[in-house]
């Protein structure tokens, strides 16, 4: 008896997807429910799961290949000898592969399997080396000689740049290092970077559909939106402080740090509220305003940037947005995003200063009006009251579709999500 290996339903609006990589072999034993192979579409990566216990007996679509909903991806064929084994007898360790092993339990028990990263490693445990005291003492005395061997302008050469000594070459007495050695190595060509050297001059790699998508849907933004950014400053002071204050206590009642992120949805939805044109998006020649606020992420992962979305975050507390964000994050990075995680958005924040950058113009995540940019953290010279202080400031970027939202209500969003920020205390009071 053989079952089919088919595509599943894939989400609203998608009907194909690659088949990205085969997670078993033809041939290989799986098991049911165990990931057999992974399908990347337009929006995240899906894992398909063996329909039964047995043996992969034939592969219909091969890596690189498009298929629709339905499609017919491979075979799997029952092991018979598997369904014999009697469910008290206690199953063997199988590695799948170098990196990941799979112990399967009991199978009388009801415990579930557990997946273990690099079993090996925690089952063989190296002995630390000891250094005694004659090695310390040798080492000392070697690295002691060496030093007084340099004259003082190559060692202050040496700490200065951080050289390492003994990659260089001395043409003194003895192999002795000078300080032309040193100036030498500013004139040497450096070597060829590694990538060049494993795949020559260029590389030409086919783009993923999920990064063919984000091409697609950003050039899109630019052409059907009418894009304007405008842009402020906030001094997190007040933030930064209530946080120290408070940290011990948020994460020893809620499990959880108490993050930046909160403080900003909590004032974006405040400015959302007061100025609905900015949750709201053009269809056709209607403008539907949005009386709930799912807030969009942008994420950036290894495979590309995804937008997954904390829903109803205006009736979330400080730590459950916490909780939510960090949750999301996790699926985002770990490739477990599902197509639900990423419809429904109503606006979006993305934070480029966890990546170091001080100012830019983000761009809409269709049909979305606005997105707001949030950057580093740098302490800056500021007037307060007449005087110059020293304050954490950040720059804060908001791009919004011009077609429904104009100056006054982006500037006053903007300006709005600003004062709560720096009252942070407004925002537990709701005002």
């Amino acid at each position: 008896m053989s079952e089919k290996i088919v595509v599943p339903v894939l989400g609203e609006s998608i009907t194909e997807a690659t088949v990205a990589k085969w997670l078993k072999n033809k041939g290989d034993a799986v098991e049911a429910d165990e990931p057999i192979v992974e399908l990347e579409t337009d929006k995240v990566n899906l894992e398909v799961p063996s329909p039964i216990n047995g043996v992969l007996i034939e592969i219909n679509s091969k890596d690189g290949s498009i298929v629709e909903v339905g499609a017919l991806l491979g075979s799997v064929s029952e092991d018979e000898s598997a369904s014999s084994v009697k469910k008290d007898e206690v199953k063997k360790i199988e590695p799948t592969s170098k990196e990941n092993n799979v112990i399967k339990l009991d199978a009388s028990k009801k415990e579930p399997k557990i997946f273990e990263d690099k079993v090996e490693q925690e089952t063989k445990e190296e002995k630390p080396l000891v250094l005694t005291d004659e090695i310390v003492k040798e080492k000392t005395t070697t690295q002691k000689q060496e030093n007084e061997t340099l004259s003082p302008a190559v060692r202050k050469i040496i700490v200065e740049n951080k050289i390492d000594i003994k990659s260089v070459k001395g043409s003194g007495k003895k192999g002795r290092v000078l300080k032309g050695d040193l100036i030498n190595l500013m004139g040497a060509n450096p070597k060829p970077s590694e990538r060049k050297a494993k795949y020559g001059q260029e590389e030409r790699i086919k783009m993923t559909r999920l990064r063919q998508t984000i091409a697609k849907r950003l050039k899109q933004a630019q052409e059907n939106a009418a894009l304007l950014t405008t842009f402020n400053e906030v001094d997190m002071t007040n933030i930064m402080e209530m946080r120290k204050e408070n940290q011990q206590d948020f994460q020893s009642r809620y499990g959880i740090k108490l993050g930046f992120m909160s403080f900003f949805v909590k004032a974006c939805v405040v400015a959302l509220k007061n100025f609905p044109a900015v949750n709201a998006e053009i269809d056709g020649d209607e403008i539907i305003y949005k009386n709930y606020y799912n807030l969009s992420f942008a994420v950036g992962t290894d495979k590309g940037l995804v937008v997954p979305v904390l829903r109803n975050a205006d009736e979330l507390s400080f730590a459950d947005i916490e909780k939510n964000i960090k949750v999301i994050s996790e699926k985002a990075r770990d490739g477990k995003l599902t197509i639900e995680d990423l419809q429904g958005g109503t606006f979006t924040i993305s934070n480029g200063g966890v990546y170091g950058s001080m100012l830019s113009t983000p761009i809409l995540n269709l049909p979305q009006s606005g997105v707001l940019g949030m950057h580093n953290i740098v302490e800056r010279p500021v007037v307060v009251d007449g005087e110059i202080k020293i304050r954490p400031i950040m720059y804060l970027a908001l791009s919004y579709d011009h077609r429904i939202i104009d100056g006054k209500e982006s500037v006053s969003f903007l300006k709005m999500v600003k004062e709560n920020l720096e009252e942070p205390r407004r925002l537990f009071l709701d005002i």
